[in-house]
């Protein structure tokens, strides 16, 4: 069996080691061995595992839905459903997301239609008012 240290690990999946010691920490990878002089070893399973966590990071999800994914990954009683509930249930998360985007652009963009803009000084930007404004 092919064995890596982290530097390599993480060179293979284009990370830093602090990236790969970080889902160490998070228990998300963990090392196969350690070699005599005391350096992580970890084999080709290490590397899909690391791919899995990036690639799932790239579409959203958090490091704990991760841990949650790879945890249903191995268990042999799961279906693809238990998986694709995860999927919808982050596809629901992303679109409120959307809407708070949508809602905080047209507040945003609202902000900035009263602003008098160029050659106006701070005094009279809206948008400066609008920041330093207390609740009531």
């Amino acid at each position: 069996m092919n064995r890596l240290k982290i530097g390599d690990l993480a060179k293979s999946c284009n990370v830093s080691i602090d990236t790969v010691r970080y889902y160490e920490r998070k228990s998300l990878i963990t090392p196969v061995s350690r070699s005599d002089s005391g350096y992580r070893e970890y084999d080709s399973h290490s590397t899909q595992r690391l791919h899995f966590i990036r690639k799932a990071q790239n579409l959203g999800f958090t490091l704990k839905e991760i841990g949650n994914l790879l945890n249903l990954s191995e268990m042999p009683e799961k279906t693809c459903d238990d998986i694709r509930q995860q999927a919808q249930q982050k596809i629901y998360e992303i679109e409120e997301r959307i809407d708070e985007l949508r809602q905080l652009k047209a507040a945003l963009g609202e902000l900035a239609d009263y602003c008098p803009g160029k050659g106006k000084s701070l005094d009279e930007c809206s948008i400066l008012k609008y920041l330093y404004k207390e609740e009531s």
